[in-house]
């Protein structure tokens, strides 16, 4: 079968890189606009089962032409296109999954679940880590309870070898983790939903040494729609990002300076400029260390009772960087994840028609099966208290 993976980036690479070692899939095709630089790990597949695309996902005749004929199309493109992907996919008539990011957009893109389910088309939209991985666990932890009390959710990416001042390093897209870091988060409280300030109620987190003890606070996205869905239902439900401890209280600081702020200001010689873009161009080259091995480390509770009595069910991951092959922990968890509900939904092991999310519809077992397989592996967590 063939594959149309879209955009070539970290996450695009390794999600065709994953697909490229399933016998089943006799063609990939790797789409963007641009292609000249493509990661080391590709190299033996192009020419063969990997084909390139030059594409700009803003012509909608050219991305509709590269859909048609593919059985799955998977989108590691930025989130403001996902809508219009999602639209030219249904029009296409092949079965969609992206990496999400936005919850208005994932809003917006429910809207075609009708037509997509008249179709017999799979469209999924939030399907990398966070949202995504842990949605699907979150999921499964609350179907294995008979009541819920409280599901938390941490993620993080980082560096095994934290550097200071930020100890963090870029593992996919420094503008996306400001907008994680500036943008109100949706949390359930006494079963109502309310939004909290992102880098707020930090909490300490202890994971295995190495790692250790890591800092969570609340960022924006990682919920999704499952704050919508188990509005009424579900006392407490809250998403988390983890990183190594005086990170989040530097970059509250950044923010309150007005360093991360997307408004223009007028410079003294009347240049006008975005404090955040002055930041990124600054900060980043600084936080790109493709020589540093990075980990990704999550942990999902869901806390109730069982058979009558107070439980908590508890997943956890620590996953490495793959230097064999020169794939970040970071594009493992999250193309891969990609590459596996493309796959699930083209063997239609997704059964659900329609616009459904991962934790709607992914089957869990499966997709945790399929994680470790790729030596993804996500672990019991027994007597997990946060």
């Amino acid at each position: 079968m063939r594959m149309l993976v879209l955009g070539a980036g970290l996450q695009g690479s390794a999600c065709a890189f994953d697909l490229l070692q399933r016998p089943e899939v006799s063609e990939v095709v790797l789409a963007d606009k641009a292609l000249d630089h493509l990661p080391p790990f590709l190299a033996p597949y192009l020419g063969g089962r990997l084909k390139t695309l030059a594409l700009d996902v803003r012509d909608q005749a050219a991305v509709l032409a590269a859909m048609r004929g593919a059985a799955a199309v998977m989108s590691a493109i930025p989130y403001y296109f996902n809508l219009d992907l999602a639209r030219a996919a249904v029009e296409a008539g092949v079965h969609f999954s992206d990496l999400g990011g936005n919850t208005e957009i994932v809003f917006q893109q429910k809207k075609l679940h009708e037509e997509a389910k008249r179709k017999g088309l799979s469209i999924m939209p939030d399907c990398g880590v966070a949202p995504g991985m842990v949605n699907i666990l979150a999921q499964q932890g609350i179907e294995a309870m008979e009541t819920v009390d409280a599901v938390r959710i941490f993620v993080g990416g980082l560096p095994q070898h934290p550097e200071p001042p930020l100890n963090y390093q870029i593992v996919y897209s420094l503008e996306g983790v400001l907008d994680y870091y500036t943008t109100l988060s949706w949390v359930l409280r006494g079963g109502k939903r309310t939004q909290v300030t992102a880098l707020s109620e930090r909490v300490s987190v202890d994971f295995p040494a190495p790692v250790g003890t890591l800092e969570a606070f609340h960022t924006a996205g990682g919920l999704s729609t499952m704050a919508f869905r188990y509005e009424g239902k579900i006392p407490v439900m809250e998403y988390k990002t983890l990183r190594y401890p005086g990170h989040a209280a530097i970059m509250e600081a950044m923010r309150t300076l007005g360093l991360l702020d997307l408004e223009a200001v007028t410079t003294k010689d009347g240049t006008q400029v975005a404090p955040r873009d002055v930041f990124v161009a600054t900060v980043g080259p600084r936080l790109t260390k493709p020589n540093s091995p990075d980990l990704v480390a999550l942990r999902v509770v869901v806390e109730g009772k069982k058979n009558g009595v107070k439980a908590a069910w508890a997943r956890e991951l620590i996953d490495r960087h793959d230097a064999t092959h020169g794939v970040s922990a970071m594009m493992r968890c999250t193309g891969y994840s990609l590459a596996i509900t493309g796959l699930f939904q083209a063997t239609k092991q997704v059964t659900a028609h329609g616009v459904t999310t991962p934790d709607e519809a992914m089957p869990a077992e499966a997709y945790v099966a399929a994680l470790a397989e790729r030596g993804v592996k996500i672990q019991e967590l027994a007597g997990a208290t946060v």
